[in-house]
C-alpha cells in the first residue's frame, strides 16, 4: 500500500483520483490544488508517491516537479494530462516524471501506473 499525494487543480478530479487509488488499495495522505501547495504538501506528508496535474494555476506540474526533485531526487511523480499535451509529457519526463497517464482516467492504467513505479 501506497501513501499517495493527489495534486490537480480541480476538486472533482482528485475526488475521482482518490477514489480509483483507494479502490486499489493505497491511501491518499494529503491532496494539493496548484504546484506551490504540492511542493509544501510534499515536504509536510513525504509521500511514497505524487499524481501531478500539468496545467493548474498559480504554478502548473512540471515547475513544481523540479522543484520537488531537487528537493528530494528520490521522489516519484506520476503526471496526468488530457489528451493533446504530448510535448508537456515529454518535458514533464525529462524533469524527472516517472509516468504519465492521461485524462480521462481509466483506474486501472492509474493503478498499473502506480505498481510499475514503485516496482
Amino acid at each position: 500500500m501506497a501513501k499517495i499525494l493527489v495534486v490537480d487543480d480541480a476538486a472533482f478530479m482528485r475526488m475521482m483520483v482518490k477514489d480509483i487509488l483507494t479502490k486499489g488499495g493505497h491511501e491518499v495522505i494529503g491532496e494539493a490544488a496548484n504546484g506551490e501547495e504540492a511542493i509544501e504538501q510534499y515536504s509536510k506528508v513525504k509521500p511514497d508517491l505524487v499524481t501531478m496535474d500539468i496545467t493548474m494555476p498559480i504554478m502548473e506540474g512540471i515547475e513544481a516537479l523540479k522543484i520537488i526533485k531537487q528537493n528530494d531526487p528520490q521522489a516519484k511523480v506520476i503526471m496526468c494530462s488530457a489528451m493533446g499535451q504530448q510535448g508537456m509529457v515529454v518535458q514533464a519526463i525529462q524533469a524527472g516524471a516517472k509516468d504519465f497517464i492521461v485524462k480521462p482516467f481509466q483506474a486501472e492504467r492509474v493503478l498499473e501506473a502506480i505498481q510499475k513505479v514503485l516496482g
